[in-house]
């Protein structure tokens, strides 16, 4: 399932969630309705809750179906809701925002250039998958640069040839570049999708949003 709608009347729908294969992780404040629409279009079961007191979900955590990165400011409530599903394991240091840092599916991770050997071991035991180091672009910022699910990554349009083999290697998934919102290299900031469904936000074009279908394996289904 496909669908494009917006959270607090904007498009930026991977900056307040997050989602795995099998969980989306919302701020509790929004519309119910919402909330299940976006649970029922993923084929996830929803956690709402907050981050360090902010709505910024997305930007603060990651994961993937064996567990879930979160900033080392989030608090113990904060947390619990998301533990009845998967594990949850703070990352230490200064980089706060997780899931600008982190780029993850069931495969591998891609984090940014200057994680620290301890924070690298700790995205490989909780999420248990081959973490490498790297940039989308040139952005260290990778979470926000790409988007993967366990069918494919769509990144950042500025993607070097060097930066697409090494993360078709390290994902072993196909890669592909485009936009969102009219634009927006930074592809991170409004997709939540699983294998199973796709959402975006409003601003996404259709030329865009066909190329997010297919990078992500949506299309030839």
């Amino acid at each position: 399932m496909i669908k494009q709608l917006d959270f607090y009347g904007y498009p930026y729908v991977g900056i307040y969630g997050s989602n795995t294969e099998n969980l989306v992780i919302l701020p509790h404040d929004l519309p119910k309705d919402t909330v299940a629409e976006v649970a029922e279009v993923l084929e996830v079961e929803p956690v709402t809750t907050l981050i360090n007191e902010s709505t910024l979900i997305g930007s603060m955590l990651t994961g993937n179906s064996n567990g879930i990165i979160v900033s080392d400011l989030a608090l113990d409530r904060e947390i619990r809701p998301i533990e009845e599903y998967v594990p949850v394991a703070r990352l230490p240091g200064k980089m706060t925002a997780v899931g600008n840092i982190v780029l993850a599916n069931d495969n591998a991770a891609l984090v940014h250039p200057g994680l620290s050997d301890k924070s690298i071991e700790i995205v490989e035991n909780t999420l248990k998958v081959t973490v490498k180091r790297g940039t989308i672009g040139g952005l260290k910022t990778v979470g926000m640069a790409g988007f993967a699910t366990n069918k494919g990554l769509l990144v950042h349009p500025r993607a070097t040839e060097e930066e697409l083999s090494f993360l078709e290697d390290l994902f072993n998934l196909p890669v592909d570049i485009g936009t969102v919102s009219f634009g927006s290299p930074l592809v991170g900031s409004a997709i939540l999708a699983t294998t199973k469904g796709l959402i975006t936000g409003t601003r996404t074009s259709g030329p865009e949003l066909g190329r997010i279908e297919d990078a992500l394996g949506f299309i030839g289904e």
